[in-house]
């Protein structure tokens, strides 16, 4: 797929900047007992979504700095447009709810990714939000990097690598898929709305 370079990154700033949002304005608002509840047998609380996708952005976010730093002593400039790559193009499409927010696929989390039984949810919240800021910095930043050139290993096989623009593409798409749940989570634990009085 091919992307103008500045409206891609508009884009995934603003859909992080709404992840961030939601954190603060909604979750950070519940009760930890609230976040920590699974909203039935076998499935994560939102506690748990959180450490998951905490621990794709304790690999990701320094990765992608990495491979920034790198391509920016290599002298790569910013091209107008980025076109994804095969392999990114497919994670992504892969891991990007439907419109309509139902999933393409399940998928079984990498044994390094799933979460512990109870997570602190006080401490899984405040990394999350702590990442999105980092992650907000690291698009700001991708403005003067060449999306294209610079190469981001994957966590899973590091020996693989992609486009800078893949990764940010499906570490996003990743995301929506996780706040789905946590969304979910939290709704099957009877917190549609975000009443409870805060005890952070």
């Amino acid at each position: 797929m091919t992307y103008q370079t500045d409206h891609l990154i508009e884009t995934l700033y603003a859909q992080t900047e709404h992840f961030l949002e939601t954190a603060v304005r909604e979750w950070q608002m519940l009760p930890p007992e609230r976040l920590a509840a699974r909203p039935a047998p076998g499935a994560w609380s939102a506690a748990q979504c959180l450490e998951h996708l905490n621990v794709y952005g304790r690999y990701y976010l320094p990765a992608i700095e990495k491979a920034m730093a790198a391509g920016k002593r290599r002298g790569h400039r910013p091209a107008p447009v980025f076109r994804s790559g095969l392999l990114g193009g497919y994670f992504t499409k892969l891991m990007q709810p439907q419109a309509d927010g139902k999933l393409k696929s399940k998928m079984q989390a990498p044994k390094n990714a799933i979460p512990q039984e109870t997570p602190d949810p006080i401490a899984m919240l405040a990394e999350f939000i702590n990442q999105q800021e980092a992650m907000l910095r690291l698009l700001e930043a991708a403005k003067s990097a060449n999306l294209k050139q610079a190469k981001v290993p994957i966590s899973i096989a590091p020996w693989l690598r992609l486009r800078l623009g893949d990764t940010f593409l499906f570490y996003t798409a990743h995301h929506q898929r996780h706040v789905l749940q946590i969304q979910r989570a939290l709704a099957g634990a009877g917190a549609k709305t975000a009443t409870a009085a805060p005890r952070w």
